[in-house]
């Protein structure tokens, strides 16, 4: 099951996001809030991470 872990204002800031969390190993899924088609730039994002890696997200997010 994926979690919520961030909201990001766009698809930028999301990408950001995943790509710092894949860094880590930690598989990344970013999909629109709203339910929109993904791709759009101006909507806020949802980065979604397994369930079971929260714990190493909230670590990774304390070193910050």
């Amino acid at each position: 099951m994926w979690v919520e872990v961030k909201r990001a204002n766009n698809l930028m800031l999301a990408e950001m996001w995943k790509e710092l969390f894949e860094g880590e190993g930690i598989p990344t899924h970013i999909l629109p809030a709203s339910g929109e088609a993904p791709g759009r730039e101006l909507t806020t994002y949802l980065v979604l991470v397994p369930q079971d890696k929260r714990h190493v997200i909230n670590e990774v997010l304390r070193k910050l």
